[in-house]
């Protein structure tokens, strides 16, 4: 019943003029609210991407083309925005096991992404990350370790360059103006 209900909903927006670009929105929506162990409100898929079941994202997340890979777990806070291109890895090879360069085991690590968090293009995060809430990072950045909340960073390996206003980013979270 649920399959032929959002068959006629999808067939209601084609003939009411949703425009491509919204159908495609829906479907990769639909798709990772499908492969995420949980979704909160307001999820925006532009893009498509691929998570894992261990994936856990929080309200009004905006998704541009992002690959979440490995058996550790994901989970990414309130109103997170990223460019395309973007990767999040949980686990790596085994290099310190039975065979070089690496053998046939993973070792998997959660990485943890708070509220506010902007990636730019191209970013990678790495297996055991920690960003902290209003963090920015930088396009191409390689972030491994944990990233203070309110820290601005860029590079490979990722460092902290520089930090946002916290004050100011406090007044505008309490304000509730939100993108």
């Amino acid at each position: 019943m649920k399959r032929l209900i959002s068959k006629f909903s999808l067939l209601s927006r084609i003939i009411y003029g949703q425009s491509k670009r919204e159908l495609q929105r829906d479907i990769y929506t639909r798709s990772i609210q499908k492969q995420v162990k949980s979704c909160g409100l307001g999820l925006r898929v532009n893009a498509p991407c691929s998570m894992t079941h261990n994936t856990i994202l929080g309200d009004h997340c905006n998704f541009n083309g992002m690959r979440i890979t490995g058996s550790g777990m994901c989970k990414i806070g309130n109103y997170f925005h990223f460019g395309d291109g973007c990767r999040i890895l949980t686990e790596n090879h085994n290099y310190e096991g039975d065979e070089i360069p690496y053998d046939s085991t993973y070792i998997s690590k959660d990485v943890i992404i708070g509220d506010f968090v902007w990636l730019g293009i191209n970013v990678i995060i790495l297996p055991g990350t920690e960003i902290g809430d209003g963090a920015i990072i930088q396009a191409g950045a390689v972030v491994h370790g944990k990233i203070p909340p309110y820290a601005i960073v860029g590079g490979n390996p990722a460092v902290v360059f520089k930090y946002r206003d916290k004050e100011h980013f406090e007044k505008l979270r309490k304000s509730k103006k939100f993108h």
